[in-house]
């Protein structure tokens, strides 16, 4: 049975950092792509970051150089720093084609 569980969100002052855990289980293989996505409320699902197994990444050009996505095998990371109220949001982790985990909340507190 495939699963994405995360951990490590909460409620944080702004300027503080948080990190993000994903471990993946259920798949027969090294995963090729793994990555964040964010829903902040009221708005819509956006792309975070993304990591190949070559250890290629990828950012959304607010996150880059305040985030930093790194993994081991198919456990992944998201290391926050410099967090921003406007950072609050629920953190899912995503693996093509269509697996999502249930999320994990980001609180940044002004």
């Amino acid at each position: 049975q495939v699963q994405l569980v995360e951990s490590g969100g909460g409620l944080v002052q702004a300027g503080g950092s948080l990190r993000l855990s994903c471990v993946a289980s259920g798949f027969t293989s090294r995963l090729r792509v793994m990555g964040w996505y964010r829903q902040a409320p009221g708005k819509q699902r956006e792309l975070v970051a993304t990591i190949d197994g070559g250890g290629n990444t990828n950012y959304a050009n607010s996150m880059e150089g305040r985030f930093t996505i790194s993994r081991v095998g198919n456990t992944q990371y998201l290391q926050t720093d410099s967090l921003k109220p406007e950072d609050t949001a629920v953190y899912y982790c995503y693996v093509p084609p269509s697996f999502w985990g249930q999320g994990t909340q980001v609180t940044v507190s002004s």
